[in-house]
């Protein structure tokens, strides 16, 4: 009963305000450090609560489970090869773009979990489940320290690390598709976070996972797929330097009483597929800026300002005269250069209503350049969403899109809606 009450509580006081802002709409609070020490300390009332109760009340995590759906029409037939994401609308017509079963709780007085299990239905019509995340993270670590471990989004950047459901845009930038491919990039690791006694927030991360998959896209990926025209190769963990290692730097001020600012920089290094001895790095910088009115109406009117700009430096390595690869000729060794960012701007003019526009740039250098993962593109995207409640919303998207391949613009226009039942964890703000 007790745990009821304060989950309740929870709910109603942070952590639906807080899942709202997770979708920019905003939350109550116009200070970062106010909305963290909150839930902070209902977090804490929580687990000593919990901590009261019989070992079988707690052993019943909340679950929670979201839909978010989309209908698509475009100029362009082959929608799927403009959409560079697993989440984004797929086909003309509709799509499942993701139905997420989420389930979190306390595990003893030392770690908290959470599991973000994934189903879909792909182009063919058949269903499919997935482990998107699921991770525990400590909860009484000195010295400020946090560690993290299991499966889980990189913390790069302000977009990887969210789920599809709390994107302020139909699909994802561009720029993360050809960064981290169409799942993000995440996997299994550790990461340790030291939040730095500071008068502002200040955290430093660093995480290592491993680097093998079709979530780790720009390293080792999966063997034997072809990528950048290399047929990927069998690289197995030897040493610490065959993981992927993200550090990520992020601090967050407040210039008034109106205003929050948050600046990231975040890098990943570690082995590719092209060969042997060959590496990738990615850098990317990160902004955002909040403006909200000391008085409002469950967060309206608010401006939120979003922006990303990424790096990446791809060892291609040689390949001999070999007809088992992919290529019947030898191939010189490469360093492939790809770069582009996206910025986009949300007003909540009035309750209930967001106004959006993206604009998004990518491009590449050396190599071939008339690879589509690789080639010049620019998209401008506005939207309008519409939120009948703190649970379900529903969004309109036109996309102009410019793609070098192409001879004309494409053309597409999408309607999203979401669903939200059950109890959800507050998001990163």
């Amino acid at each position: 009963m007790q745990r009821a009450i304060v989950s309740g509580f929870v709910t109603a006081c942070v952590v639906i305000p807080v899942w709202i802002g997770g979708t920019e709409v905003g939350a109550e609070e116009p200070a970062l450090e106010r909305v963290e020490r909150e839930l902070a300390e209902t977090q804490a009332a929580v687990r000593a609560l919990e901590a009261k109760q019989p070992t079988a009340a707690r052993f019943n995590p909340d679950i929670s489970l979201d839909g978010l759906f989309a209908a698509g029409a475009s100029t362009a037939p082959d929608l799927e090869t403009l959409e560079t994401g697993a989440h984004d609308p797929n086909q003309r017509g509709f799509t499942v773009q993701n139905i997420e079963l989420t389930l979190s709780g306390t595990v003893d007085p030392y770690f908290t979990a959470i599991g973000h299990l994934i189903f879909g239905i792909d182009r063919e019509g058949e269903s499919f489940i997935e482990v998107e995340e699921a991770y525990m993270t400590s909860t009484a670590l000195p010295a400020n320290l946090q560690l993290r471990a299991g499966q889980f989004f990189t913390q790069f950047g302000r977009l990887n690390p969210q789920h599809p459901h709390a994107w302020a845009f139909v699909d994802q930038p561009l720029i993360n598709g050809r960064m981290f491919g169409g799942d993000g990039m995440r996997g299994p690791g550790m990461q340790l976070a030291y939040l730095v006694p500071l008068p502002v927030y200040a955290e430093a991360m660093v995480a290592l996972q491993d680097s093998q998959g079709e979530t780790m896209f720009s390293f080792r990926n999966v063997p034997g797929d072809e990528l950048f025209g290399r047929t990927l190769v069998e690289r197995q963990v030897e040493g610490i330097g065959d993981l992927v290692v993200t550090p990520r730097l992020a601090t967050s001020f407040n210039p008034s009483d109106t205003q929050t600012v948050l600046v990231g920089a975040s890098g990943a290094f570690g082995p590719n597929g092209s060969g042997e001895s060959a590496r990738t790095q990615i850098y990317g910088i990160d902004l955002y800026y909040k403006w909200k009115p000391l008085r409002t109406v469950k967060g309206w009117p608010f401006v939120a300002w979003q922006t990303e700009v990424m790096n990446r430096n791809y060892d291609n390595a040689a390949v001999e005269d070999d007809p088992a690869t992919v290529a019947d000729e030898a191939l010189p060794e490469e360093h492939l250069r790809d770069w582009g960012g996206y910025t986009q701007v949300m007003w909540g003019f009035t309750p209930r209503w967001v106004a959006g526009l993206r604009g998004e740039y990518v491009a590449g250098k050396n190599g071939d350049l008339t690879d589509p993962l690789r080639e010049r593109r620019v998209r401008v995207a506005p939207n309008m969403t519409f939120y009948p409640s703190e649970f379900s919303k529903w969004r309109i998207q036109y996309n102009w899109d410019d793609v070098d391949s192409r001879e004309d613009i494409e053309h597409s226009v999408f309607l999203q809606w979401e669903f939200l039942i059950g109890a959800h964890g507050a998001h990163t703000f």
